[in-house]
C-alpha cells in the first residue's frame, strides 16, 4: 500500500453483532450452531442472533447442511474459488448422497469420466478426484479405494459394500438422474465460472491485514489535524463518530482559512464516498476518477472504517491484473476473439474484421444488436489504447442500427478518435458489411490513467 494511506482504526468497543461474529469465528470447524443457542449463550435477542448468523453465512463462516443444520465451516479463500467441494457438486446435479456424507466438505481437484475399461480407468484416478460413471459397482469400489469420490449418473445406486467403505473413508458416493455428458458439462461450467470470478480483483485482495487507519473525530480541532499530519505525513483523514463510523473526510484544502481551534465537523466534507472490501478494483477506480477522489475509506457492514486505499493503490492493482494470466473467458472475450486487427493503408486507421458466427445471431439468423454493441465498444477501447496508455470506463453510448447482417457475413469495424484528453475520450465507430454501413455508435468514456 501507498505509505500515505497505510493506516489503523481507533480502538473501540465491539457491538453485540460483532461479538457474535467473533464468537462464531472462535468455534471449532464442524460445530453445530443455532439462532436460539447463540441468543442464550451471548444473552442477546434472537433477532440480533439471526442477523449475525446471516452475515456469518455471507462471510462463509457457516453453512446449512441437509439433515444436519447450520455448522461452522472453514472459510473458503478467494484463491480456492476454482475448487469445488463434493457438497457443491451434490447441489449442482440435484444429487442424492448414498454414502460418505461426512466427506462432503472435501474439495475435488479434477473429475474423471469412466467411459473405458476398469483397468484403464484406474490410471486416471487420484486421491481427491471425482469419478463420473454409471452403474458399475466394481468401478465404484476401486475409486473409493483410490481415495476418490464417485458420482453415479442415470439415477442408479450402488452396493452396500461400497456404501460402507465410503462411510469409513469419508468419501462421498453421489447419485444423479442426469446422464454423464450433462453432469460433466454442468461441473465444467461451474469451474469455468469460478475461474472468471477468481481473476476479478477486489479491494479486499489488496488491503493488508491488519491495516493501520489514522482517523480524526468530529470534535477534534485543526491542531489535532496538524499533530496527526506531523506524525504521519498524511494530508487526508476519514472523520468518524464515537462508534468509528465514517461521517466525513478532511483534507488540507478544507483547512484553508480555518483557525487553530476550529472543530473538524465545521469544515469537513460530509457524506463521503465509501466502498467495501467486496467492491471490485475496477469499480473503485471508476468511482475515484469520476468523483475526483484521492483517498477512499473502506467500511464494513456497520459503516465502520476498516481501511483506506489511495488512487495510486488502485491503479497499481489494475496494472497487476493486466499482467496476470487469463483464467476462463467471458462472453465478451469469446465474441471479440474472432476479430483480427489491421490498419487502413491510406489513413492508418485501425480496422477490425471478423465473421458473424451462429452464437452471435438472434432467432432470425441475423447478428444480435447486443453483440454489435459489444463489438463497437471493444473496437472503441482498442482505438484509444492505440494512442494512450490506460483503461476506459464507458460513460455514454448512442447506437444506430441501419441494416441487418445475416449469419456467416464478414463485417468491418472502423473506430475513429474524435477527442482524447487526459481524463476523457470521445470515439465514433462504424460497422460495414462490404461497402454498406450497417451500424454506427458514438461513445464517451472516462480514461483511467496508469501510473
Amino acid at each position: 500500500m501507498d505509505q500515505e494511506e497505510d493506516q489503523v482504526a481507533l480502538p473501540e468497543a465491539a457491538t453485540k453483532h460483532e461479538q457474535i461474529i467473533k464468537y462464531i469465528e472462535s468455534l471449532k470447524i464442524g460445530s453445530k450452531i443455532s439462532v436460539r443457542k447463540l441468543a442464550e449463550k451471548l444473552e442477546v435477542s434472537e433477532g440480533t442472533a439471526y442477523r449475525a448468523m446471516k452475515e456469518a453465512d455471507t462471510l462463509g463462516l457457516v453453512a446449512t447442511k441437509e439433515r444436519v443444520g447450520t455448522v461452522r465451516v472453514e472459510k473458503k479463500l478467494r484463491d480456492q474459488l476454482d475448487k469445488l467441494t463434493f457438497a457443491e457438486v451434490v447441489n449442482m446435479v440435484d444429487g442424492d448422497v448414498l454414502g460418505g456424507r461426512t466427506g462432503l466438505d472435501k474439495t475435488l481437484h479434477k473429475f474423471v469420466i469412466g467411459a473405458m475399461q476398469q483397468d484403464a480407468m484406474m490410471r486416471y484416478i487420484d486421491p481427491g478426484s471425482l469419478l463420473i460413471v454409471g452403474n458399475r459397482s466394481k468401478a465404484h469400489l476401486c475409486a473409493i479405494e483410490q481415495g476418490a469420490g464417485v458420482l453415479i449418473t442415470g439415477g442408479f445406486g450402488t452396493s452396500e459394500d461400497v456404501k460402507e467403505l465410503a462411510d469409513r473413508l469419508e468419501l462421498p458416493i453421489i447419485s444423479s438422474s442426469y446422464d454423464t455428458f450433462t453432469v460433466a458439462s454442468m461441473i465444467n461450467r461451474a469451474i469455468y465460472d469460478r475461474l472468471i470470478k477468481k481473476k476479478i480483483l477486489l479491494i479486499g485482495d489488496i488491503v493488508p491485514k491488519p491495516m493501520q487507519v489514522y482517523v480524526l473525530k468530529a470534535s477534534h480541532t485543526m491542531k489535532d489535524w496538524q499533530r496527526l499530519h506531523d506524525e504521519t505525513g498524511h494530508s487526508r483523514f476519514p472523520v468518524v463518530d464515537e462508534w468509528n463510523r465514517v461521517i466525513g473526510m478532511i483534507t488540507s484544502k478544507d483547512l484553508i482559512g480555518a483557525g487553530p481551534d476550529q472543530t473538524i465537523d465545521k469544515i469537513m466534507t460530509r457524506g463521503p464516498v465509501t466502498a467495501s472490501l467486496s467492491t471490485s478494483i475496477a469499480s473503485a477506480a471508476h468511482l475515484m476518477v469520476w468523483e475526483g477522489i484521492e483517498l477512499l475509506p473502506i467500511i464494513d457492514n456497520n459503516r465502520k472504517v476498516t481501511a483506506v486505499i489511495s488512487r495510486k493503490d488502485v491503479l497499481k492493482a489494475m496494472q497487476q491484473i493486466q499482467r496476470q494470466p487469463q483464467h476462463g473467458e467471458t462472453f465478451e472475450d469469446l465474441i471479440w476473439s474472432g476479430f483480427s486487427e489491421a490498419r487502413d493503408a491510406s489513413s492508418g486507421q485501425l480496422v477490425f474484421k471478423g465473421a458473424v458466427t451462429p452464437q452471435m445471431t438472434n432467432r432470425f439468423g441475423t447478428v444480435s444488436e447486443g453483440v454489435l454493441t459489444v463489438l463497437m465498444r471493444q473496437a472503441a477501447y482498442q482505438a484509444v489504447e492505440d494512442v494512450k496508455k490506460g483503461d476506459l470506463v464507458l460513460d455514454n453510448m448512442s447506437s444506430y442500427f441501419v441494416k441487418p447482417v445475416q449469419i456467416d457475413s464478414t463485417i468491418e469495424i472502423r473506430p475513429k478518435l474524435i477527442e482524447v484528453s487526459r481524463k476523457f475520450g470521445k470515439i465514433d465507430v462504424e460497422v460495414f458489411h462490404g461497402t454498406a454501413l450497417v451500424a454506427k455508435a458514438m461513445l464517451t468514456a472516462q480514461v483511467i490513467e496508469q501510473a
